[in-house]
């Protein structure tokens, strides 16, 4: 499988658009500063992912995200807080 995820650092308020294979693993060399951009924020936590069984697609999916109106559709349409009973 192929993964495009989202990443949110609570310390930079910031968040972080990828690619990977492995899911996992990926969120973890994030969260042990193996990603040279992503380490001054840690810890990054896992608010979106997507799975793709095609290559291209995933990584066409990942490079929309990375233009202004994909940041756009992903604020509005997959990162929105959505407030529960207990909040």
């Amino acid at each position: 499988m192929h993964y495009v995820y989202i990443l949110w650092s609570k310390s930079g308020n910031k968040f972080y658009f990828g690619y990977t294979t492995d899911l996992k693993k990926r969120v973890e060399n994030h969260n042990n500063k193996f990603s040279k951009y992503t380490s001054p924020y840690v810890p990054w936590r896992l608010v979106f992912y997507c799975a793709f069984d095609n290559i291209h697609k995933a990584k066409d999916f990942e490079k929309y995200l990375k233009t202004g109106s994909g940041k756009a559709f992903a604020y509005k349409r997959l990162l929105t807080k959505r407030k529960t009973a207990t909040e």
